[in-house]
């Protein structure tokens, strides 16, 4: 296997290195990636959607200590959301600044998720790049081996053999080979992240919403009653 790489680079040239370059660092940003995402534990809700509509029945306290030991992304704006609009019910406001204050506290959150799913975004742009230079990469040696190629059949003039022409073709395919063999797995991996990326966005203003569609705090807790 050693040998058939060494090969590879030999027949594809500086074209094949560059390729192999980007080859691994794209695999080291995908790794990268795959492991931030799994850490904010993207596309887990099963548990922030109980306590949303725990805390929608009015069990808010119940629901907001549920969360404590939820990791997840989607979990720690709603459980911000939440202690956030326990807080005002606390304070004796007219209704009027209450909306104020609530709508302000809604914009600091949403404002807080984009910059989280922003953070998660990153380097994705980068990966997106990979998938439309490799190609052109691929396409730009094989270009230039098409070039040697017909100077090489030039200079033998009539004593031209066909199978080194037929040779000199099939190398200087070798290195789209190689472009297109980078650009379609990456593209494959942009497009998970961005799937499961804009699923996130979307439960987590769906989540976000529940908690602050549901109405003040002046229901009776049956947490905080039984105390």
């Amino acid at each position: 296997m050693i040998e058939t790489s060494s090969s590879l680079l030999e027949l594809g040239g500086p074209v094949v290195l560059v390729l192999l370059g980007i080859s691994v660092a794209a695999l080291a940003v995908i790794l990268a990636k795959a492991f931030q995402f799994s850490s904010a534990r993207v596309g887990r809700h099963g548990q922030v959607r109980r306590a949303v509509a725990q805390w929608r029945t009015g069990e808010r306290n119940k629901a907001a200590q549920n969360l404590l030991k939820d990791r997840s992304l989607s979990a720690a704006l709603v459980r911000n959301a939440m202690d956030a609009i326990q807080l005002l019910d606390r304070q004796s406001l007219s209704s009027q600044e209450r909306d104020i204050r609530e709508e302000r506290l809604r914009e600091e959150i949403s404002a807080r998720a984009a910059d989280r799913l922003f953070g998660l975004a990153s380097w994705l742009r980068a990966l997106d790049l990979i998938t439309q230079i490799s190609p052109l990469l691929g396409l730009f040696g094989t270009v230039l081996g098409m070039i040697e190629t017909f100077q090489t059949l030039q200079d033998s003039g009539a004593a031209a053999n066909p199978a080194t022409l037929a040779g000199g073709i099939w190398v200087a395919l070798l290195t789209t080979a190689c472009g297109l063999a980078v650009a379609i797995p990456v593209s494959v991996a942009v497009t998970w992240f961005e799937t499961r990326l804009e699923k996130e966005r979307v439960a987590i203003e769906v989540l976000l919403t529940g908690v602050f569609t549901a109405g003040s705090g002046s229901m009776s807790d049956p947490a905080s009653s039984t105390a």
